[in-house]
C-alpha cells in the first residue's frame, strides 16, 4: 500500500472537529470501501486518489464493470485520465491511487475465478495510471465476502481462496461511522431498485399512452402559444403538489421495500402519467426542483422515486426528469451516494440531459448544494413578485401583463 502500510481517512463528526481513521492493511481498506462510497459498489470498478505521505483519501470514481473485454484498454485509459484530471482541477494532483474491483461470482463460478477473470483489467488500469506518473499502491478484488490483492508478492502465485473480509461492525471504520451517525451502507442494487423504471406495468403504460396523446400536442402546438404551455405546466405542478402533500401526510417507513410499496399505492396511474409527461417541460421540472427545503425534502424524494419507477416499458427514457429531481433532492439533503446513483441512471437514459450532467458534475466536484438552493429560492421570489404585480393591474408593453410575449417572441421550452 504506502510505505507505512497505512492510509488515513477523515470522517465528519458534524461539529468543528473531523475524526481521522487510520486503515492498516488491505483487509481494512477493502472493508472501508462501502463507507467511502455510501453503498456496496457491486459490479463496479472504483478508483480512489491518495494524497500526501500518509495516503489521505481524495477524489473517487466508480464505473460499472465493462462486460466486453475488448473495451478494457480504452476504459482503463479514460478512467485514469479522468481521476487524475479531476483531482488536479480541485487543486491536488494524486500522489497515488487505490483500485477496487467488485463483482459477485456468476452461477457456478468460484470467487477466485472472478479475481482471475478481472486480473487483465486491473493490470490495464495499473499501467494507465503509471503512464500518468501516478502509481497504483494497491489493487483489490472483492467478491463473495472475500478479498485478493493484485499487488502483493503472492499475487503472481496463481488462484487462491483469498481472505475473508472482517466481520461486519468489527473494524475501526465501522466503529467510527457508527460514532458519527452514518447509516450502515446498503448495496448498489438496493439503491437502484428504488429508482429503476419498471420493465412492464401494463396499466401505467396505457395511462402514459393516453396522457401522451392528450398533452404532447398541447405542449408542442406552434399555434397554442405560451398560454397553452403555461396551462399544461400549471396542471402538472398542481397534480405534483397534491401528490407531494399526500406523501408528506404518510409517515416514512424505515424498511425501504415496504415504504416503496406503500408509496406506489399513493399514486394513481392517470395522475402519475400526467405528472411524468408534464415534467418533460424544462420549466415545470425546474419549479418542481424548488421542493428541496427540509419540510418537503423527504416526501419529494419519495415522490420522485415513485414517479421514476412508473416510467414503464417504452417510457423508460422519460425517467430522466424524475431521476434528476431525485438526485437533486438527495444531494441537497446530504446523501451524495443516492444522488450519484440517481443522476447516473438519468444520464444512462438521456446522456445529454443538461440538468443531470450539471448536477452530476457538481456532486462529484464536492460543491455545496446551497449555491443552487439560493438560485432556486431567488427564482421563486421573482415569480411570486411577478404574479403579485400582474394581479394589481396591467403592466409592461402595450398593457400586456408581465410574462406575456408577442407571438414573435414565443419560445418553446423542452426538457434539457
Amino acid at each position: 500500500m504506502t510505505q507505512s502500510n497505512e492510509i488515513e481517512h477523515t470522517e465528519s463528526s458534524g461539529g468543528d472537529d473531523d475524526i481521522k481513521v487510520t486503515l492498516r492493511g488491505p483487509a481494512e481498506l477493502a472493508d472501508a470501501l462501502p463507507y467511502l462510497m455510501g453503498f456496496h459498489p457491486t459490479e463496479s470498478v472504483v478508483m480512489v486518489a491518495l494524497h500526501g505521505e500518509r495516503g489521505r483519501f481524495g477524489g473517487r470514481l466508480r464505473l460499472g464493470l465493462p462486460q466486453d473485454e475488448r473495451e478494457w484498454p480504452e476504459v482503463a485509459e479514460q478512467l485514469a485520465d479522468c481521476l487524475v484530471k479531476n483531482s488536479t482541477r480541485r487543486g491536488a494532483r494524486p500522489d497515488a491511487i487505490v483500485l477496487f474491483f467488485c463483482q459477485d461470482p456468476r452461477e457456478g463460478e468460484r470467487p477466485c475465478a472472478v479475481m482471475e477473470r478481472l486480473r487483465p483489467l486491473a493490470q490495464r488500469l495499473r499501467v494507465a495510471c503509471g503512464e500518468l506518473d501516478v502509481p497504483v499502491v494497491e489493487a483489490l478484488c472483492v467478491s463473495a465476502g472475500r478479498w485478493w490483492s493484485y499487488c502483493g508478492p503472492e499475487a503472481a502465485g496463481g488462484p487462491s481462496e483469498g481472505e475473508e473480509l472482517p466481520p461486519a461492525g468489527s473494524t475501526a471504520m465501522a466503529a467510527t461511522a457508527a460514532y458519527v451517525g452514518l447509516p450502515a451502507p446498503g448495496s448498489l442494487r438496493d439503491l437502484e431498485v428504488r429508482l429503476k423504471p419498471a420493465e412492464r406495468h401494463r396499466r401505467q403504460e396505457i395511462a402514459l399512452d393516453i396522457a401522451s396523446a392528450e398533452l404532447l400536442p398541447r405542449m408542442l402546438d406552434p399555434e397554442g402559444g405560451e398560454d397553452q404551455e403555461e396551462l399544461v405546466r400549471k396542471r402538472t405542478l398542481t397534480l405534483a403538489r397534491a401528490a407531494l402533500e399526500r406523501f408528506r401526510a404518510a409517515p416514512p417507513i424505515s424498511d425501504p421495500e415496504s415504504g416503496d410499496r406503500r408509496d406506489d399505492k399513493l399514486l394513481g396511474e392517470d395522475e402519475a402519467a400526467a405528472i411524468i409527461l408534464g415534467l418533460q417541460d424544462r420549466e415545470a421540472r425546474d419549479r418542481a426542483a424548488e421542493w428541496m427545503e427540509p419540510a418537503q425534502a423527504d416526501a419529494a424524494l419519495r415522490l420522485w422515486r415513485a414517479l421514476a419507477r412508473r416510467c414503464a416499458g417504452p417510457y423508460g427514457d422519460h425517467a430522466a426528469a424524475p431521476l434528476t429531481l431525485a438526485g437533486w433532492v438527495a444531494w441537497s439533503s446530504g446523501d451524495d451516494a443516492e444522488a450519484r446513483v440517481a443522476l447516473g441512471m438519468a444520464l444512462d437514459r438521456e446522456p445529454h440531459y443538461t440538468f443531470a450532467r450539471l448536477l452530476h458534475h457538481s456532486v462529484n466536484e464536492g460543491l455545496d448544494p446551497e449555491l443552487l438552493r439560493r438560485c432556486l429560492r431567488q427564482e421563486r421570489r421573482k415569480r411570486v413578485v411577478a404574479a403579485t404585480t400582474a394581479r394589481r393591474g396591467p403592466a409592461g408593453r402595450a398593457g400586456r401583463g408581465p410574462g406575456r410575449r408577442s407571438p414573435g417572441d414565443r419560445r418553446v421550452r423542452t426538457r434539457r
